[in-house]
C-alpha cells in the first residue's frame, strides 16, 4: 500500500512540475509551485519525516507562495515572451543534466546499509538518540539537539530573507504612496 502511495505521489509531482513548466500565467505557476510543495510534504509524511514535512509545508506552501504572489503584484501576471530562443542555455542545461545522470552511475544503491553515508554518524544517532535526548523521533532529535545550531542558523537566514523582502515591499509602497498623495502646504 505504501509503495502505491509513493508511486501516486511521485506521478502527481511529475505532472505538477510539467504543468508549472508549460504554463505562462505566473499566478497559475505560483499555484502549481504551492501544490508541488504540498505534494512534497505528503511524500515526507509517508517517509516518516514529519518535521521535514512541516517545514516544507510552512516554507514551500506558505511563505514562498505568499512572496511569489507579492512579486506577481509588482511585476505583472503574464510572462513576457522572449525576443528569441537562444540555443546556448538549452545546451548548458542538457550537458549539466547529462553530467549529473552520469555521476549517479557511481553511487551506491538507494538505502544500501553499506553506503558511506550510513557508516558515519547515522548508526550512532539511531542507537543513542532515544537514550541521550529522550525524544523518540530520530529526525526531531537530530534537528533539535545534535544539529540545533544549524537549524537555528537556517531559521535566522529564512527570517532575515523575509524581513528583507518585507522591507523592500514596504519601501516601494511608501514611495508610490508618497508620489500619489499631494504634499501638504503649511
Amino acid at each position: 500500500v505504501i509503495e502505491l502511495i509513493n508511486i501516486v505521489l511521485l506521478g502527481l509531482l511529475v505532472i505538477t512540475a510539467i504543468a508549472a513548466i508549460r504554463l505562462h500565467d505566473l499566478f497559475a505557476v505560483t499555484i502549481m509551485f504551492g501544490i508541488y510543495s504540498l505534494l512534497a510534504a505528503a511524500v515526507f509524511v509517508v517517509l516518516d519525516a514529519v518535521d521535514v514535512a512541516f517545514t516544507e509545508a510552512a516554507v514551500g506552501v506558505g511563505i514562498s507562495t505568499i512572496l511569489m504572489l507579492a512579486t506577481i503584484g509588482l511585476v505583472g501576471r503574464r510572462e513576457k515572451p522572449p525576443a528569441h530562443r537562444p540555443l546556448l542555455p538549452l545546451v548548458v542545461v542538457a550537458v549539466t543534466g547529462a553530467a549529473l545522470v552520469y555521476g549517479t552511475f557511481d553511487m551506491p544503491p538507494f538505502a544500501a546499509p553499506d553506503a558511506p553515508v550510513q557508516q558515519h554518524v547515522a548508526p550512532r544517532y539511531l542507537e543513542q538518540s532515544p537514550h541521550e535526548i529522550g525524544i523518540p523521533n530520530v529526525v526531531t532529535a537530530v534537528l533539535a539537539s545534535y544539529r540545533g545550531y544549524d537549524t537555528l542558523g537556517e531559521l535566522t537566514v529564512i527570517f532575515t530573507a523575509g524581513v528583507g523582502v518585507l522591507a523592500l515591499l514596504g519601501f516601494r509602497r511608501r514611495r508610490s504612496h508618497m508620489a500619489d498623495s499631494p504634499e501638504e502646504e503649511p
